[in-house]
């Protein structure tokens, strides 16, 4: 049959539903396209050996050819299905990086939350998946340039990690660290059939186009002296070897004003987290009863809240604010 049948379904559901054909038919096709790649990823999703355990109690999963880091909560119960977040590195990374709890403490938070957490590899030209970058739209290196279609590929991480245990398909959540957290923002527009909430840290919205398939909770946490991704818009000078590699980044309130938008958020924010050092506040009224969410912290830099100093002269990140905590709270409240 094809897709032949599309233009005729597209008058009919126009006429039930009072909107013009063309909309009618983008928005079949947006849901047929949807559901194609949702089945290509559970084909293309080859899960390792049950005994094929990376150092430090992690799970080696192979999808697409990168590898997947899983680690599983203290106490799992095999017969219960879990909440699954996945944990983007940042542009430069790669997954092993993000999965160390001496860097960003994610197993620990799983272990507290009861989630499984998974730590994909970006697109890498190097030996073991090093110098990472994820596609998010204008940014980042490799994975943009060449056009990876890390939206397909997230899909299918995901339907590795059910293919091998027990996921609750209502509990599916994206979060990432600079280029990471871009690829959050890209998921939350290309991937909200799947993704019930994302979460970035140090990255903006990096998208050229946006029309998620429904409303999706988005929290964006981001320090002030952030010198990589500038609160105000733009990349930091001396910040990157080659500028080309990046792009001119979107500012914090424009990230924040645009998921405003498009959730239809009618209220204004109000604080929900207000100390020294870090403040958060929350858009509530929204469609779909979701939330958009800022936490900001007045030093920190280009890091993780809450993860463990800098070293090398550096400040480190800011201690003012626990990104893990707050980040699982929010993928709570998401989910109720």
């Amino acid at each position: 049959m094809g897709t032949r049948w599309l233009p005729t379904l597209a008058v009919l559901l126009a006429a039930l539903a009072g909107v013009s054909p063309a909309t009618a038919q983008d928005t079949l096709r947006e849901r047929l396209k949807a559901r194609i790649e949702q089945r290509r990823a559970e084909r293309e999703a080859p899960a390792a050996p049950a005994d094929d355990a990376a150092p430090g109690g992690l799970q080696t999963l192979k999808v697409q050819g990168r590898e997947v880091l899983v680690h599983l909560p203290a106490g799992h119960d095999a017969a219960r299905p879990a909440p699954l977040v996945l944990a983007f590195h940042g542009g430069g990374g790669h997954a092993a990086h993000m999965a160390d709890d001496a860097h960003y403490g994610l197993q620990r938070q799983a272990d507290v939350g009861g989630f499984i957490v998974a730590f994909p590899n970006g697109y890498s030209g190097f030996p073991g998946g090093k110098f990472a970058t994820w596609n998010a739209g204008g940014c980042c290196g490799g994975a943009r340039d060449r056009g990876s279609d890390d939206v397909a590929f997230a899909r299918a991480v995901v339907a590795a990690v059910q293919a091998r245990w027990r996921v609750d398909a209502g509990r599916v959540f994206a979060t990432g660290m600079s280029n990471g957290g871009m690829l959050s923002h890209r998921l939350a527009c290309d991937a909200a059939d799947l993704f019930r909430a994302v979460a970035s840290v140090a990255g903006t919205d990096a998208t050229a186009q946006c029309q998620p398939s429904r409303p999706i909770a988005v929290l964006h946490i981001h320090a002030r002296d952030d010198d990589h991704v500038l609160y105000s818009g733009g990349a930091g000078p001396n910040a990157f070897r080659d500028t080309r590699k990046v792009m001119e980044f979107v500012s914090v309130p424009d990230t924040i004003a645009r998921w405003v938008q498009r959730n239809q958020c009618a209220a204004p924010p109000q604080p929900v987290l207000d100390r020294p050092g870090a403040h958060c506040e929350a858009y509530r009224g929204c469609a779909g009863g979701v939330q958009v969410q800022l936490c900001t912290t007045d030093t920190g830099g280009h890091s993780w809240p809450g993860a463990p100093g800098g070293g090398r002269g550096k400040a480190g990140p800011s201690q003012a604010l626990d990104a893990n905590a707050v980040i699982w709270q929010f993928f709570e409240q998401a989910a109720r």
